[in-house]
C-alpha cells in the first residue's frame, strides 16, 4: 500500500501545494504543509483498508494538515491578521479569488476541489466527509454567494 500512496502523492504534488497555499497563503508554509502531509500519509499507509480510497484519504490529510497549520498561524499572529501575499495569485481572476476567500473554509474547500482540482462530486463528498446531497446544496449556495459578491 505504501508504494501506491507514494504514487498518489507524487502524481498530485502540485495540486496538493495549490490546496495548501489556498489555506496558508504563503509559499514556504504551503511547502511545509505538503511535506508534513506526505510524511503523515507514508507513515500511516498501512492503515488504508481499501485501495480505491487512497486518493481521497491523501487529500483529506492534506486538507486537515493545512487547517491545523492555519490555526497555528492564527494563534501566533493573534489579533494582527497576516497580510495576504497576492504576488503570485493562485487564480487568474482576482474578483473570483476575492469572492472565493469571502466564503467560509468548508465552502472554499468544496469549490477548490471541484472546480480547480477537478474532483468528482462523489470524491469531494468523501474527502469532506459529507452526504452527497448536502455537498451539492452547499456548492450551489456557495456559487450563489460568490456571484453576489462579484456583482
Amino acid at each position: 500500500m505504501q508504494s501506491k500512496v507514494e504514487q498518489v502523492i507524487l502524481s498530485s504534488y502540485e495540486s496538493m501545494y495549490r490546496l495548501a497555499y489556498s489555506y496558508v497563503r504563503n509559499e514556504q508554509d504551503a511547502m511545509d504543509v505538503v511535506q508534513e502531509s506526505a510524511y503523515k500519509c507514508i507513515a500511516h499507509a498501512a492503515e488504508i483498508r481499501q485501495e480505491q480510497y487512497i486518493k481521497t484519504w491523501v487529500w483529506r490529510i492534506v486538507m486537515n494538515t493545512a487547517l491545523e497549520w492555519k490555526k497555528r498561524l492564527q494563534r501566533e499572529v493573534a489579533t494582527d491578521q497576516w497580510k495576504e501575499e497576492a504576488k503570485e495569485a493562485m487564480y487568474t481572476n482576482l474578483d473570483v479569488q476575492k469572492a472565493l476567500h469571502s466564503l467560509d473554509e468548508r465552502e472554499q474547500m468544496i469549490i477548490t476541489l471541484y472546480y480547480y482540482e477537478g474532483f468528482k462530486l462523489e470524491e469531494v463528498a468523501q474527502i469532506m466527509e459529507m452526504n452527497l446531497s448536502t455537498l451539492k446544496s452547499t456548492l450551489y449556495r456557495s456559487l450563489k454567494k460568490m456571484k453576489q459578491y462579484v456583482e
